[in-house]
C-alpha cells in the first residue's frame, strides 16, 4: 500500500524545514509514502525552503495566489496517488510519529476514515492554550454531530486519514477552514466506517503562526448547514 500525505502550507518558514524530515522519517513499515506539499501563495520565504527539498518522495505544488487551506488541501488530494490519503499541516502542532496509530484501524479493516482526536486524551497530555478556542471546537463538533449523526469528539482536527475511494467522492468546495466540516458532512452522507484515535497536540499561539479565528468558526457553522444534506455522487460506497 501507499500513503499520500497532503501538506497545505502558507507562510510556514519557521516550521516546514523541521516537520518535513519527521514526516518522511516516521516508521510506517513497508508502506510506500509520498508527501505532497501545496504552497498557498507564501510570501515569507517558505517557497525558497521548498525549492531546496530534493527527496524524490516530495512533490511541491505552488498555488498562484493565496486561496485558503481548503483549496490547498483539495488540490493535494486530487494529486495524490496513494491508496490512503492523510492531511497534515506544515506546523509542529501534530506529531507524525503517531501515524501508525492512525493507520491501524484501516489496516485492520475496521475503518474507511480515521480522525485523530485531540480530546480523547493521551499519556503525553497537551499544551495549555486558549480556553475559548477549546469551547469553540467542542461547540462546532457538537453541532456537526447533531446534523451528521456521528459521535465524533474532534471534528476540527487536522488529522483526517481516508481511503482513496472516499477522497474521490468528496468534490470539496470550501476554500478556507470550512474544509473540516465539509469533509465531515460528506463522509457522514457517504455512510463509510469512521474511527477516532487519540493523538497528542502541541497547539501554537497567534504569535507562533496560528491562523484560524472567529470568522472561520462562523464559516464552519455555515458549512455544516450547507452540506448536512449533501447528496453523494451516484457510485458504489467504498468498502
Amino acid at each position: 500500500m501507499k500513503l499520500s500525505i497532503v501538506m497545505p502550507a502558507y507562510n510556514e518558514r519557521r516550521t516546514i524545514g523541521a516537520i518535513v524530515p519527521r514526516v518522511l522519517g516516521v516508521d510506517i513499515g513497508p508502506m510506500e509514502r509520498e508527501l505532497i506539499i501545496v504552497d498557498d501563495g507564501s510570501t515569507d520565504g517558505t517557497r525558497d525552503i521548498l525549492a531546496g527539498f530534493t527527496d524524490p518522495r516530495i512533490r511541491v505544488l505552488l498555488q498562484p495566489v493565496n486561496r485558503g487551506k481548503g483549496a490547498a488541501v483539495w488540490r493535494g488530494m486530487q494529486e495524490a496517488t496513494g491508496d490512503l490519503v492523510l492531511i497534515k499541516d506544515a506546523d509542529l502542532e501534530y506529531e507524525p510519529e503517531e501515524y501508525p496509530r492512525l493507520l491501524r484501524p484501516i489496516l485492520d479493516d475496521d475503518a474507511d476514515v480515521v480522525y485523530g482526536s485531540r480530546f480523547l486524551g493521551t499519556s503525553r497530555g497537551h499544551r495549555v492554550l486558549y480556553y475559548w478556542h477549546a469551547v469553540g471546537n467542542k461547540m462546532l463538533t457538537l453541532l456537526s454531530n447533531a446534523f451528521t449523526n456521528l459521535n465524533l469528539t474532534d471534528m476540527e482536527t487536522c488529522y483526517k486519514l481516508m481511503r482513496r475511494a472516499v477522497v474521490q467522492q468528496l468534490d470539496l468546495q470550501s476554500d478556507r477552514f470550512g474544509i473540516e466540516p465539509e469533509i465531515t458532512c460528506k463522509i457522514a452522507r457517504l455512510g463509510v466506517r469512521v474511527w477516532e484515535v487519540p493523538i497528542s497536540y502541541h497547539g501554537r499561539t497567534y504569535a507562533e503562526g496560528k491562523k484560524i479565528g472567529l470568522k472561520d468558526a462562523i464559516q464552519a457553522l455555515i458549512t455544516i448547514l450547507r452540506y448536512a444534506r449533501w447528496t453523494p455522487p451516484a457510485t458504489d460506497k467504498p468498502v
